[in-house]
């Protein structure tokens, strides 16, 4: 007897959208700040160490690392830096083509969540802020769940709260924390990177765009290997 196919996924039901760096780019304010407070001590924060708190939360702690870098001569205050960046990223717009997607979704009537490794709070704040917070059914984040990315427990949580298995889900991500969550919980998983996120490597992704601007759910699903 000849090998048996591998099984077919599940149709599409769910789309999962990590949020910061992919719905809106906090990312790139976030780093700019710190890379002032950096270049402010003599020192130079690279896109090698920042990459690690990419889409996670513990994954690289700036405060400690200048610290360490200036012999304990930086000992900036959290909370002031949060607030610098808080104000930066009230200029962010959302990212293009993500309304657009989320009302096609659920227009098409696809299940929608938000999985974010951030807090709930700052995650409700900022889907508050553009408008868009209707548009999901439901909003997890860091407080919910034992683990963050890149250990699958947020967007397990979210199939489960959406009442789907993974493999109906379709994870939409910009990093690779966050690529590799959504594959060890079974998720299909989107990538579009912004400008920090850009340059690094998406291996495990089952897609890749630039941008979703201009992105027809139809001929997404397609591209996935729905019909």
């Amino acid at each position: 007897m000849g090998a048996m196919p591998p099984p077919t996924p599940p149709a599409l039901a769910g789309l999962v959208f990590d949020f910061d760096g992919t719905m809106v780019d906090t990312e790139t304010p976030t780093i700019e700040v710190w890379r002032e407070i950096y270049r402010r001590h003599g020192q130079t924060l690279a896109i090698e160490d920042w990459q690690h708190a990419l889409g996670t939360h513990g994954g690289f702690d700036p405060h400690t690392h200048l610290a360490g870098l200036t012999g304990g001569i930086y000992a900036g205050d959290r909370q002031e830096v949060s607030a610098r960046i808080r104000l930066r990223c009230e200029a962010e717009p959302l990212r293009p083509g993500v309304l657009e997607l989320l009302t096609a979704a659920r227009q098409a009537g696809l299940r929608t969540a938000v999985a974010s490794s951030s807090s709930l709070g700052w995650v409700e704040r900022w889907l508050a802020h553009h408008g868009i917070r209707p548009l999901f059914h439901r909003v997890l984040g860091r407080d919910l769940v034992a683990q963050v990315k890149p250990a699958p427990d947020l967007f397990l949580l979210a199939a489960l709260e959406l009442g789907l298995p993974p493999a109906a889900c379709l994870a939409i991500e910009d990093s690779p924390n966050g690529v590799v969550a959504a594959r060890r919980a079974g998720m299909r998983c989107l990538v579009v990177p912004n400008a920090v996120t850009a340059g690094l490597p998406f291996p495990e992704a089952d897609l890749t765009l630039d941008t979703l601007a201009g992105v027809v759910l139809a001929d997404l699903l397609e591209r996935l290997g729905e019909r």
